[in-house]
């Protein structure tokens, strides 16, 4: 009995490549993440810039990697190969870690983020459509949940460790950022060696996917879904802020990244979980209940600052997180055809990219002009207004 059962658990039916590509995305984010959670920090604290400035370079960034990835996965679908530019955009972060730590003003700071997140926009989407190419439709869900799991603990790993070697090194930031380096040549090794990618399809033909035929072939359940993930992101702005909400918490310096620690955490314990479930249940319903936490959590932490508002609020947002993230992706797969996949992720992301850009923006505004609360508030009524959206659609496909 304990054999049948452990033989159709979801975690041995997912593909041995779908597990390699979860620990790539380990490794690079304890590497991303070892100077992610310091970065505010260092920008305010040693280098001087604003929180308007910290919002424009975090959502330059951001919307620089999402906006990327419409090209890469377009490509990848034109080549029919994907591991190629996986193998190339994470390099690409690998190598952008010892900018940080020689950076004297904003500027390479930037230079650095720039780098760093066309790596992440080359990789992205033909790693995300790699996945959906090797996994199961019926198990996509978990997969993608899986992977996001997997990255997540990377996403607090990092954080813990940077924690660790602040306080051994009396808060030596460039110190920090030159370790970063390792895990990130680590996790190049493992897509080299441990992800073999699915043979071109026999009926492969090498065609451009950006063209008006192949656009209305993505169909209006797609476009929704583009739609939607766009209104998430302008709701959820960089999570720069919560770091620096932890520092007026009155958190001591060297303990401030153990806030992304306690985040992914709980982002990491809920997406194998809610991936898993979203392959069960409906996705509407699972994205509201994504969308109240956010609220939630956005409440909690527009309240004055103290150790234990933060701490729920944090871990609200992390579930939230948890929630939705595998779920959009996976909604993503399912919405286009295999061939457009790539394109598909691209394009998804652009919309993303392009809100977080203005989110980040806004949140920076708000943060210097009307203080933290305000961009929290902010944040909350963005997710009203997107609930709202997703209950138009239910109505109208009820009406239909």
């Amino acid at each position: 009995m304990t054999n049948h059962i452990a033989t159709h658990s979801p975690l041995r039916q997912i593909p041995t490549g779908v597990w390699a590509l979860g620990f790539v995305s380990l490794l690079m984010d304890i590497s991303s993440e070892m100077i992610h959670s310091l970065l505010p920090l260092f920008m305010v604290g040693t280098l001087g810039a604003s929180a308007l400035m910290v919002g424009i370079i975090e959502g330059v960034a951001e919307a620089t990697a999402l906006i990327v990835k419409v090209f890469s996965g377009a490509l990848s679908d034109y080549l029919g190969r994907r591991k190629g530019l996986a193998v190339l955009g994470y390099t690409m972060g690998a190598l952008s870690k010892p900018l940080f730590a020689v950076a004297a003003g904003s500027g390479l700071v930037l230079a650095a983020r720039f780098i760093d997140r066309v790596g992440k926009g080359i990789r992205g989407a033909p790693r995300d459509a790699l996945i959906a190419d090797i996994a199961p439709a019926e198990l996509r869900g978990a997969a993608f949940g899986l992977r996001q799991s997997l990255d997540t603990v990377g996403a607090f790993l990092g954080p813990l460790l940077a924690v660790g070697l602040m306080l051994a090194w009396n808060n030596d930031f460039r110190a920090v950022f030159w370790v970063a380096l390792i895990p990130g040549l680590l996790s190049v090794a493992v897509l080299l060696l441990g992800v073999r990618e699915p043979a071109i399809a026999a009926d492969h033909r090498r065609r451009n996917p950006i063209t008006r035929a192949n656009l209305r072939r993505l169909g209006r359940q797609y476009w929704w879904v583009v739609a939607i993930g766009a209104a998430f992101t302008l709701a959820r702005f960089s999570e720069a802020f919560l770091v620096l909400r932890a520092d007026q918490a009155g958190i001591p310096l060297a303990l401030v990244p153990l806030v992304m620690v306690a985040m992914n955490i709980v982002y990491a314990a809920s997406a194998f979980p809610f991936g898993r479930l979203s392959d069960r249940v409906s996705h509407t319903g699972l994205l509201a209940l994504g969308l109240l936490v956010l609220i939630a959590a956005d409440l909690v932490l527009a309240l004055a600052p103290s150790t234990a508002t933060l701490a729920i609020g944090v871990a609200l947002w992390g579930l939230h997180m948890g929630i939705t993230q595998g779920l959009l992706a996976a909604m993503v797969a399912a919405a286009a055809p295999a061939d457009l996949r790539g394109t598909a992720f691209g394009f998804f992301n652009l919309m993303s990219g392009l809100t977080m850009l203005v989110a980040s923006v806004i949140a920076g505004l708000l943060w210097d002009s009307l203080g933290a609360s305000s961009t929290f508030l902010a944040g909350a009524g963005f997710c009203v207004l997107t609930l709202l959206c997703l209950a138009l659609r239910k109505q109208s496909a009820t009406d239909a």
